[in-house]
């Protein structure tokens, strides 16, 4: 168990930086997301999208955040799967999250 209610993956692997296998410890806030890039190696890009209220012209426009998220080796996840991501201790210099499930 990790700290929030979601499903551990089937498969097992030797990912140091496993939260389910490994000794990586999550943190902080969860967020559930899109991936839109998996070019790296071991890690995904996620993007979130959200309204902000534009009082002047009383409508919504969306913004993105996109943040880096180091992909286990256990779970298998393909460009716009929806994935849920936990805060964690810095991996890399642009790294601090980390892929704990996929919906």
């Amino acid at each position: 168990m990790i700290g929030i209610k979601v499903k551990e993956p089937e498969r097992k692997c030797n990912d140091v930086n496993c939260p389910w296998h490994g000794h990586l410890k999550v943190r902080g806030i969860a967020i559930t997301g899109k991936v839109v890039s998996t070019a790296m190696q071991r890690t995904v890009v996620v993007e979130k999208e959200r309204l902000h209220y534009l009082p002047k012209y009383e409508r919504y426009e969306k913004r993105t955040s996109r943040y880096k998220a180091h992909l286990p080796e256990c779970i298998d996840v393909k460009k716009n799967d929806i994935v849920t991501i936990m805060e964690c201790r810095p991996i890399s210099k642009t790294v601090h999250f980390v892929v704990v499930s996929k919906k």
